[in-house]
């Protein structure tokens, strides 16, 4: 990182980007070859050999499973915004944590601690044991009484999907100990949290979300230490999660305005949970004390006709695009988690989450009060 600039929202635009004047270049390249030639295959040879001990590839790619220049720019970035060494992507943030997951049970450590609630996917994936983990549910003060010789993940999410309840990362990385604490931050970006600052050892991101901000591009990455690179590197390899270049050329776009995007989203969000606090057919908001663009809000009376009558907002899945987004969790989400323990982390039949985006904020309320009438 250049000496001269160190503030998030101007590294957002840089980081990735600072050889580009040297090369005589304004727009970051976009490289799409699968395959790069070589008259030396000896020397690839050997190459090889060191990706496949670990080392980060030296020199020109080789193949596109292997790297793209790229992916590596979006990777830097992102792990320079978080304050990592080293960033991983994927081709989404469910290839991310079924490779954190692999890389555990590869060190011979299948046990996960998780804290609910997470993301739904996330939550089946440990439960169904798809990958070889067992997992232990427990709330954040019961984190360390959980732990075992073979836990190789504490996991959480902070605010959680859906109902943004927030864990204190400090307090929770103390409880792990040795044992390395993944945090999705996906909803925080590192605009608002930086879960590395306060012990987090690997951080998440659904790149599809905020990363990327416009609602068409998928990915996702790990920000991460130089060993923990390596085995997700191997891993990413071997299972053929790969990002496409096109994507990361779209997710390092996506970083330079991520930070006002971020913001003015969330000063949004802050006033329409405000005023959804006051509304009669609104029994309880969730807003975390972080902030962010993102408002959880439980209804009385039917959600789905809510979701029905929205005009303006989108009624879609996903969150962190440019546009409003509307769900029920329950229904869609959430709805592969089982409906006892979706209820337990506090995902309620009425609960509806909202990913509040650029739109004036007095068109949303407009638009959330006349739906809110078919309550």
């Amino acid at each position: 990182m250049p000496g001269m600039t160190s503030s998030l929202r101007t590294r957002a635009v840089h980081a990735g980007r600072d050889d580009l004047t040297d090369l005589g270049l304004h727009a970051a390249p976009l490289d799409l070859s699968t395959t790069y030639p070589s008259r030396d295959s000896a020397a690839e040879a050997a190459r090889i050999d060191d990706f496949a001990a670990g080392a980060e590839l030296d020199g020109p790619p080789i193949y596109g499973r292997v790297g793209n220049p790229t992916v590596e720019r979006f990777e830097r970035a992102l792990a320079e915004l978080e304050g990592f060494e080293h960033g991983v992507a994927f081709a989404s943030g469910m290839a991310a944590v079924s490779a954190c997951l692999l890389s555990a049970v590869a060190q011979g450590k299948r046990h996960v601690v998780a804290v609910r609630p997470l993301y739904g996917c996330s939550d089946h994936l440990l439960e169904s044991g798809l990958l070889g983990t067992e997992v232990t549910w427990a709330a954040p003060d019961g984190v360390a009484a959980a732990l075992r010789p073979d836990t190789g993940l504490v996991f959480v999410e902070t605010p959680a999907n859906p109902t943004l309840a927030e864990v204190d990362i400090a307090e929770l990385a103390a409880a792990c100990g040795d044992v390395p604490l993944l945090v999705d931050n996906t909803f925080a970006t590192p605009v608002l949290q930086r879960p590395g600052r306060h012990g987090a050892r690997i951080v998440l991101h659904s790149a599809t979300k905020f990363l990327g901000g416009h609602g068409d591009v998928m990915g996702g990455i790990v920000a991460c230490d130089a060993e923990e690179a390596a085995r997700l590197r191997q891993i990413r390899f071997a299972t053929g999660g790969v990002l496409h270049p096109l994507a990361g050329y779209l997710l390092l776009r996506g970083l330079s305005t991520l930070p006002l995007r971020v913001n003015a989203a969330s000063a949004t969000a802050a006033t329409l949970a405000s005023r959804l606090a006051g509304h009669p057919a609104v029994t309880a908001v969730h807003y975390p004390r972080l902030g962010g663009p993102l408002v959880a809000f439980e209804v009385d009376g039917n959600p789905h006709a809510l979701i029905g009558a929205v005009r303006l907002i989108t009624p879609a899945v996903s969150l962190g695009s440019v546009d409003t987004l509307i769900q029920h969790p329950g229904s869609i989400s959430h709805r592969i988690v089982d409906e006892g323990d979706r209820h337990g982390a506090g995902v309620s039949d009425q609960l509806i989450r909202m990913s509040v985006g650029l739109e004036d904020v007095e068109d949303l309320w407009a638009d959330l009060e006349q739906a809110l009438k078919a309550l």
